[in-house]
Order: C-alpha cells, then sequence, then structure tokens
C-alpha cells in the first residue's frame, strides 16, 4: 500500500503543469505537499516533498525548519508570552483545549540520508526560551556541498488552533497558513547583510511575519466537498473522490508561501485585470460590496504597475472572511489576500477599499521583493503602507479618501500620519530594529505609520519624480531576491546624486540615520515675530555745543525692525523652508538648515511681518506638531474653534464606529 502511494505521488508530479516558461526566481525550496483536512478534529494530515538546493558556498551539515502552529501549542511558547493570547484585539478563549494548535514532524529522511526523525531539536535562536518549539533544526547524516540539492520525504500531522492570529479555524470557515514544515533562509555573503553563512530561522513572534526562499509549490488539499476553496497559486484540478471529499490541486511558481481557506458559505465572484484573472470569496451578507473590491484592486494594479512595475502573476484571489474570524482579515499571500467587510458599510468610509489595497501591495513588498520581516518589517508594512496612501489619495480623494461622512472627512495619509504625530510616546521605539525588540510597543505605529510617513517626507524633499524613480529602481533590481534596508538606502544615494547633485549632501545617509534608526523627532516651531518702530531722531540730541529736541517723526518715514525666532523642539535636523508675509501683501521665503536651535530672521524697512508659516508646502511631514508651524500678529480664534471641534467630532464618531466593528 506504502509502495503504491507513492507511485501516485511520483505519477502526479509528472502531470505538474508550468506556468512561467523562465523561472521568475531562484527556486531554491520547491515542496510538493498533500494534505488531507478532517474538519472534525481540525487536524491536517500531510506528506510532504521538500527539495532544497544549497546555492551557497559552504557545506551545510543541518537544516532549520519553521514549525509555525506549535507558536499556539501553550501559554508558554514564545508567541502567548509576547502576545498574552490575544493578536489585533482579538482574543482566544484559552480554557478550551479545542482552540490550541500545534504541528508534528511524524518522520522525515530520504533513501540517501536515512532516517532523520531522530535526528530533530528544537532550538530557539532568539530568546533561549526552551518551552519554544516554533523553529526545528535537523541533522543531517551527510553533508549537502555546494550547488548539491536535497529532497526529503516529511510526513506531519497537524492542529489548527481557534482563528485569532492568521491562521486557524472559526465555525465552517477556515483560513490555512504557515502550515506545513517550512525550511528557513541560508544566508552567505551576498544575501542581504551576511558577514559569514548562517540559517536565517526565527522563531514566531507576536510582532513579526516571515521570512523564506522562493520556490514552487504543487499543493494537493482534500476536504469534505460542500466546502469551497481558495489559495495561493492557480487551481489546477479539482477531483471528486467516492468518499464524499474533493481534492483540489493547486500550482504555484516563484513564491515564497503557500496558504488556503475554505468555506461552505463563500459565494465567489470573477474578474479580469489584463493579464490577471481575479477571483473574490466574499461572504453572502456583503454581497453589495462586491464591485468595492473588484474597483479598489484595480486601481492598486493599476498603480503599482505604473510605479513600481508589473504584476506577474496570472491571478488573484481576494477572500472576505466573515465576522466571527476576524482574526483572519487583512492579511497577504502570494497571489492570495483577505481583506475584510462589514455589513452594511455606507459609501464614504473606504475601509473595504483601504484593506484590499494594502493587502494587495504586499505581493510587491513581501512576495517579490522578499525581504526579511523578522529583522526589516517596515521593508514592507511601512514601504507598502506608503503606497496604500498614495493608491487611495488619488483614486478616493487627498481630503476624503478614508472618512467621507456627515461633513467628516480625513484622508488615508492624514489617517496614517495622525497614527504617528497623536501617540503618546513618539519617542517609544525607532523603526529599524528587529520585530521582536519592540518589547513595550511602538511596532504597529513605527513599523507601518512612522515609515510611510518618513518616506512621504522623502518623496516631498526629493521629488516626486525622484521618489518613484527610487522605488522603480529599487524595485527592478532586487525583484525576487532578498533586500535589505541597505540596498534601498545606496539606490536612493545613488538617483539623489544624479537627479540632485549636492542639494542633499554627499549622501543620504543623514536622514535615513536620523528618521530610521532613531527614536528622534522632528519639531519646528515659530517662537515670536515681532514689529518694533524704528524713531530714529525722537528725544533729545546734542548739536553743535546745544540740544535739540526732536519731534515724532514723519508717518511717511516711519520703518520697523521686524522679526521673527524660530525654534527646533525635536532633535532630527531636515532643511526647511520658511515663508514670511508682509503687512502690504509682498512675501519672502527664507531658507533655514534646521542646524541652530534658535534661528532668527530680520527685516529693517516700511514693512510690518504679518504672518510666518514654517514648511508651507507641508514637506516635512514628520513634523509631530504642525500647529506650531504657523503664528499671525492678528490672530483669529475662530478658525481654531472651528477646526478643534471639527476634529473633535470626528474623532468622537470614528472610534463609535470601529467599537461597533469591533
Amino acid at each position: 500500500m506504502k509502495k503504491l502511494f507513492v507511485f501516485v505521488l511520483i505519477a502526479d508530479l509528472v502531470l505538474a503543469q508550468k506556468i512561467f516558461e523562465i523561472p521568475l526566481s531562484p527556486r531554491i525550496a520547491d515542496y510538493n505537499i498533500w494534505v488531507k483536512v478532517d474538519d472534525n478534529s481540525k487536524k491536517l494530515y500531510g506528506y510532504e516533498i521538500l527539495k532544497w538546493k544549497n546555492t551557497s558556498p559552504d557545506i551545510i551539515n543541518e537544516l532549520h525548519f519553521h514549525l509555525y502552529l506549535n507558536a499556539f501549542k501553550n501559554i508558554n511558547s514564545t508567541f502567548m508570552i509576547e502576545s498574552g493570547g490575544q493578536h489585533r484585539g482579538i482574543e482566544n478563549d484559552l480554557n478550551k483545549k479545542n482552540n490550541w494548535g500545534w504541528i508534528d514532524i511524524d518522520s522525515i529522511g530520504n533513501s540517501s540520508q536515512g532516517d532523520l526523525t531522530d535526528n530533530i531539536d528544537f532550538i530557539h535562536p532568539d530568546d533561549d526560551n526552551e518551552n519554544d518549539q516554533t523553529v526545528a533544526r535537523v541533522r543531517l547524516n551527510k553533508p549537502i556541498l555546494p550547488n548539491q540539492e536535497i529532497e526529503l520525504k516529511i510526513k506531519f500531522t497537524a492542529k489548527l488552533p481557534k482563528i485569532f492570529a492568521r491562521t486557524g479555524f472559526a465555525k465552517d470557515f477556515y483560513l490555512v497558513g504557515q502550515w506545513f514544515p517550512k525550511i528557513g533562509v541560508y544566508e552567505y555573503p551576498g544575501i542581504r547583510d551576511a558577514k559569514v553563512g548562517s540559517w536565517n530561522c526565527h522563531q514566531f513572534h507576536s510582532n513579526s511575519e516571515f521570512y523564506a526562499d522562493y520556490g514552487v509549490y504543487n499543493v494537493r488539499i482534500t476536504l469534505p466537498s460542500k466546502f469551497i476553496v481558495g489559495a495561493v497559486g492557480n487551481l489546477i484540478e479539482k477531483k471528486k473522490n467516492s468518499n464524499g471529499t474533493t481534492t483540489h490541486y493547486f500550482r504555484a511558481e516563484d513564491v515564497v508561501d503557500f496558504a488556503f481557506t475554505a468555506s461552505s458559505r463563500y459565494k465567489v465572484f470573477h474578474d479580469q485585470w489584463k493579464h490577471v484573472k481575479i477571483e473574490l470569496l466574499i461572504q453572502p451578507e456583503h454581497l453589495g460590496q462586491v464591485q468595492r473590491h473588484f474597483v479598489s484592486v484595480k486601481h492598486a494594479m493599476n498603480f503599482f504597475e505604473k510605479k513600481l512595475g508589473s504584476y506577474p502573476y496570472p491571478n488573484l484571489t481576494i477572500v472576505d472572511p466573515p465576522m466571527y474570524a476576524q482574526g483572519a482579515g487583512g492579511m497577504e499571500y502570494p497571489t492570495f489576500i483577505t481583506a475584510g467587510s462589514f455589513w452594511g458599510m455606507p459609501q464614504g468610509i473606504n475601509f473595504t477599499e483601504m484593506v484590499t489595497i494594502h493587502e494587495f501591495g504586499h505581493n510587491y513588498f513581501m512576495d517579490i521583493l522578499a525581504s526579511n520581516e523578522f529583522e526589516e518589517a517596515f521593508l514592507d508594512e511601512g514601504f507598502n503602507q506608503y503606497f496604500e496612501t498614495r493608491i487611495m489619495d488619488k483614486f478616493y480623494g487627498r481630503k476624503n479618501s478614508f472618512f467621507n461622512l456627515s461633513g467628516i472627512n480625513i484622508g488615508d495619509y492624514e489617517m496614517t500620519r495622525s497614527g504617528y504625530t497623536y501617540q503618546t510616546n513618539p519617542k517609544l521605539a525607532q523603526i529599524n530594529i528587529k520585530s521582536w525588540d519592540f518589547k513595550h510597543g511602538g511596532y504597529g505605529v513605527n513599523t507601518y505609520n512612522k515609515t510611510a510617513v518618513v518616506l512621504k517626507t522623502l518623496e516631498n524633499l526629493l521629488g516626486e519624480k525622484t521618489m518613484n524613480e527610487i522605488m522603480r529602481t529599487y524595485y527592478s533590481r532586487w525583484k525576487f531576491k532578498h533586500p535589505s534596508f541597505s540596498d534601498f538606502i545606496s539606490i536612493a544615494n545613488g538617483i539623489s546624486k544624479k537627479n540632485s547633485g549636492n542639494k542633499y549632501g554627499d549622501n543620504l545617509n543623514w536622514y535615513f540615520e536620523q528618521t530610521f534608526n532613531s527614536t528622534n523627532v522632528c519639531d519646528y516651531k515659530i517662537a515670536s515675530i515681532s514689529n518694533n518702530e524704528l524713531n530714529w531722531k525722537l528725544g533729545i540730541y546734542d548739536s553743535a555745543g546745544t540740544k535739540k529736541f526732536s519731534g515724532q517723526n514723519d508717518k511717511k518715514k516711519k520703518q520697523y525692525e521686524a522679526k521673527v525666532i524660530l525654534h527646533r523642539l525635536g532633535e532630527i535636523i531636515l532643511p526647511v523652508e520658511v515663508l514670511v508675509k508682509f503687512s502690504d501683501g509682498s512675501t519672502k521665503t527664507e531658507n533655514w538648515s534646521g542646524e541652530e536651535r534658535s534661528k532668527e530672521f530680520k527685516y529693517v524697512g516700511k514693512k510690518k511681518i504679518k504672518s510666518v508659516h514654517i514648511d508651507p508646502m507641508q514637506k516635512i511631514s514628520m513634523d509631530v506638531n504642525l500647529i506650531n508651524n504657523s503664528l499671525s500678529v492678528e490672530k483669529d480664534s475662530r478658525t481654531s474653534i472651528k477646526f478643534t471641534a471639527k476634529i473633535i467630532f470626528w474623532f468622537e464618531n470614528l472610534m463609535l464606529f470601529f467599537a461597533g466593528l469591533f
């Protein structure tokens, strides 16, 4: 029977259909997986054939694997310690046995290596938590030489958790992610910033996401026939079995991961964008939002194609999870995203559009540019957030792209910026640290919001044309590779120098050090404006041995010493423009390097200063307090009162809205 099963597997492999005639990626880790989903026990019974190639110059004596589902095994896993059993606002009921998840490697080996099952041990490279079982080391009986391949046969059993963090079940709904033994990335000099060869295979942390090599996935999923299934890649075949189950065969090429969903309640819709077939699996109560998903994702596809490069895959699946599986919303895998919508979502609240656009963007920054989301999460999340705001503001209006209802409006970028500038402690953490080092908070704000604001500020300084060139070059040079932040900086420095000369110095390192590698903030303030009349001849003056009195000056000759004093309250130093408006209607734009803590501009003449505005074009978007950037001699409280009332009203309504959702 076992021999027959192996023969069937080999026959299935021969039938695999190519998607790309020429591979797009190195294809280091290829997977062929057969999995049966037991709907009663919520268990997965899997058989995996992994083919891994040693592309390094090193001799490999052990392999490292991610066993992500063990994060949900007990309260002592690193993930559960960090999250407290709560993630994305969704709390799991830990007192129920069926709500926990785990994964076991039942056997692993091949004819050359022999049985390696006893060579497995758990390691904890990040925190020495001996109870964490999310990373396993497999010691080899024979080393893998440079350019050699190894093919391992792996049998595994997994139990899905009650969904609350990216994967699991909820009633009749499944989102199955990070569910199979997945090999880590072996980095060596030339891969990111590696100095020596070593495995990069981190534990599953509450904040972090994932990092993997490219490969080809052939996955066959067997489960009861009542389920509608969507997955990464193309559906090649769907075969009904005699026992009331159906086997769904999906193939994906040049991707870094594989996930799938199943539910009996899905309604299926299809659309097309150029060469891409779009499938939407949506809840029946959300049918009124079908076109909102399609229209928004097409906006994203058009924008990314124009600003970065073409979407190479032939398909995209959008999943709309039910309300009782909120932990599954807003997640991304190659060619496969979960969005999020709610019954009765009115036009003007563009939550569905925002999530759809954001998750699609991850196909570029998570998959095509396969950065290390454990160590440099902002290269995916923050860069993608920056593009999300650009797309939303372009297609739905800069001032109302996120919220436009009942006279209240706010743009998506404005929302993103507010998330950074309104936090209690903007110095809590810097952007560029490992995801698990955000021990006291700040992961979401810094990784998403602050990164997007920093990139928008860079765009404002360099100009949109130069910023677009930087992003296009980054994409074209590093697609289907593993870029690091230093790779992005190198490209930004080169293009800035080419387009702007020495306007910003020899390079932009000063900018990146201040914004990504420190907790410093930017805050400019107008301290004071003064207009002092200069009465040149008013008083008693000695003249030819006599004292003469000089009375009031001729008004026509009256002059003033007009002066504005600026303060730099924050540590970040950025060049900034200062717009000075005078009493006669004229203006003058000054340039301030920002280097001094205090700067004075003085004007002597007939004109008084009427108002001053630091950064009038709001290029320095990361300035945490824009209110103190403007000052007028003649104050008008009506504007500030109206503005404050509007903000308070907007926040109250927005918070009530989201409280109802969650």
